[in-house]
């Protein structure tokens, strides 16, 4: 079932599988999703993917902005703190980024002024610790994604970079938490 929903929050697309989306849900989406909202450009939609596995509630929320996408996904036994729990990793995506544009002195356009006013109390955060410690150069080999799987596999690595041959770009397949595979493909704007 999908929701669409324009207030004077942020707009957001609720998609439901296996779970009713009842008003007192809908409503606490609204309000979560509409803290986000003052770090926001005018025109953002939040995505949120609502779903039932083994036992759990699964929340995904996708924010596309013009140059990065926000994406959290949360498991939990209530959907509620789901929500909670969602809203607090997206915050801390927003901070992060946030701290990396003001050590490097760039200002962007996407966020609202409201977000520089914000103070950065994790000392993880900094710039000082997000040193690349290690480069790797190496031969992009053409494969198709699931040999792409199998060589990440046999090198027990959670990545692998490869020329897919069907499209003739760069393609990443990684393992996802729940053992799972993902395929990311380019997509130029």
């Amino acid at each position: 079932m999908t929701y669409r929903k324009e207030n004077y929050f942020m707009n957001y697309k609720i998609i439901a599988r296996d779970v009713t989306v009842t008003d007192a849900l809908e409503k606490r989406i609204s309000q979560k999703i509409g803290k986000l909202d003052r770090f926001m450009p005018e025109k953002a939609e939040a995505l949120v993917k609502l779903s039932a596995v083994k036992h759990q509630n699964r929340i995904e929320v996708t924010i596309p902005l013009k140059k990065r996408t926000l994406r959290a996904e949360v498991l939990d036994n209530d959907m509620f703190s789901a929500l909670d729990k969602i809203v607090d990793v997206l915050e801390k995506q927003l901070v992060k980024y946030k701290s990396r544009l003001r050590d490097r002195a760039r200002k962007d356009q996407a966020f609202k002024e409201e977000f520089n006013s914000l103070v950065i109390e994790d000392d993880s955060l900094t710039s000082d610790n997000l040193v690349i410690e290690r480069t790797k150069k190496f031969a992009i080999k053409p494969m198709d994604p699931e040999e792409a799987i199998m060589e990440m596999e046999l090198l027990g690595h959670s990545f692998y970079v490869f020329l897919n041959p069907q499209t003739d770009e760069v393609n990443v397949v990684y393992k996802r938490k729940d053992d799972s595979y993902g395929l990311i493909e380019p997509q130029f704007e």
